[in-house]
This record gives C-alpha cells, sequence and structure tokens, in this order.
C-alpha cells in the first residue's frame, strides 16, 4: 500500500478542523504535519491556557510533525468553539480598534500583525491591526 499525501489549500484550517474533531471524541493529543505558522499558533493557546502543550516530533518518513496535547491531565478541553475567521477566500482584516472582543473576553481571538502572531487585546493594547486568523473560546 502507498503512503498518501494529503495537501491542503488551508493547513491552518486542517489543524483546528483536526482539533475539533479530537475534542469531540475526547482525545487528548493529535499529530499534524509541521508548518511555523501552525506551532506558532498552537503555542499561543497553551500560553492562553487553551491546550495542553506542543511538541515537535520526527516520524518515520523523517518529515517533521506536530504533537499537540489537548488536555493536560484527565481533565476536559479547555476549547468549546475554535473558528477559522480569515480564510484563502476571504481574508478579514481589522484596525485595532476594531479587533473583536471574545464572549465578554473570555475567549481569545489570534491576529496577524507587523509584529507576529498575537491575541486581540495584545494587539489593541499595542495599537496594532492585522489579519483575524481565528477565535477560541
Amino acid at each position: 500500500m502507498k503512503n498518501v499525501v494529503i495537501i491542503s489549500t488551508d493547513p491552518l484550517a486542517d489543524m483546528l478542523t483536526r482539533l475539533r474533531n479530537a475534542i469531540v471524541v475526547n482525545k487528548s493529543e493529535v499529530f499534524l504535519p509541521h508548518s511555523l505558522l501552525k506551532e506558532k499558533v498552537a503555542k499561543l493557546l497553551v500560553k492562553n491556557g487553551f491546550l495542553g502543550d506542543v511538541k515537535q516530533v520526527k516520524d518515520e518518513a523523517g518529515r517533521k510533525q506536530l504533537e499537540i496535547i489537548i488536555s493536560s491531565g484527565a481533565g476536559p478541553s479547555q476549547i468549546t468553539e475554535i473558528t477559522r475567521l480569515s480564510k484563502p477566500g476571504r481574508r478579514v482584516y481589522v484596525k485595532a480598534k476594531d479587533i473583536p472582543v471574545v464572549k465578554r473576553g473570555r475567549g481569545i481571538v489570534v491576529v496577524s500583525t507587523s509584529q507576529g502572531l498575537m491575541t486581540g487585546e495584545e494587539a489593541r493594547g499595542k495599537n496594532i491591526g492585522g489579519e483575524l486568523i481565528c477565535k477560541v473560546y
């Protein structure tokens, strides 16, 4: 049997879907192909307490993989909802004052700015706009 390589036109949406699906079936970890953007988004979610941990591993073929630990311990996932906002066909850019607040501050928006990825709150504090990547609650 041949190795099947799946190429996604939106790798970040694929990552978010894999996380969403793993949470629904109560998995504790997810493996997915590595990319710098996915790693940075995952680390931002770890920093804000939505994920347990992110590790970089190599599979048998020598390709890099990301191992995302969804919840540390036996507790449930901290993520209730995770949604892609900006898509390849429809990018969403906002000014600093227009960055949305998710669930009255209990969730976060990930924003890609000229100074890198950050939460909406950090971007508002630095008065920087950018592309809305996803929202997590």
